[in-house]
């Protein structure tokens, strides 16, 4: 049996998922740009490489959390705080089902990283003594 619980592995898909996301919408750019359809391609091409490089870090995010490093849950976190910001984008120019798979993608995420299960087995207790070297640390 695995000792990672069904909120990890479903909080790692969902980062997985933004991350997947990230390299679609990288891709649409740079293909768009190499076809001549950016209307400013000195700025398409760098939004296409950092687009790469954040579905990079997005995804290195969740391999740290599906291989149960507790470092992964702040950037995981913090990648779902962004992906709110974009769905309030989206909301503001009236794209209200993007804003509603963004949102719901977001809170899922954040719920499922921040679930008491996701912490106890992220950061497991060090001993009834704090780790303090006690009786129960030996």
């Amino acid at each position: 049996m695995s000792s990672r619980p069904i909120t990890i592995t479903l909080a790692a898909a969902v980062q997985a998922l933004v991350a997947a996301a990230l390299a679609v919408g990288g891709g649409y750019v740079l293909i768009g740009t190499l076809l001549g359809e950016a209307a400013d391609a000195g700025s398409a091409l760098p939004l296409a490489v950092l687009a790469f490089g954040a579905a990079a870090a997005v995804g290195y995010t969740a391999w740290g959390l599906w291989t149960l490093h507790n470092w992964a849950r702040t950037p995981v976190v913090l990648t779902h705080v962004f992906v709110l910001v974009v769905a309030y984008y989206m909301v503001t120019s009236e794209q209200y089902a993007i804003a509603a798979v963004l949102a719901a993608a977001a809170a899922a995420g954040i719920a499922l990283v921040l679930a008491p299960a996701t912490t106890a087995t992220l950061f497991p207790a060090e001993g009834h003594d704090g780790g303090r070297g006690g009786p129960s640390a030996r």
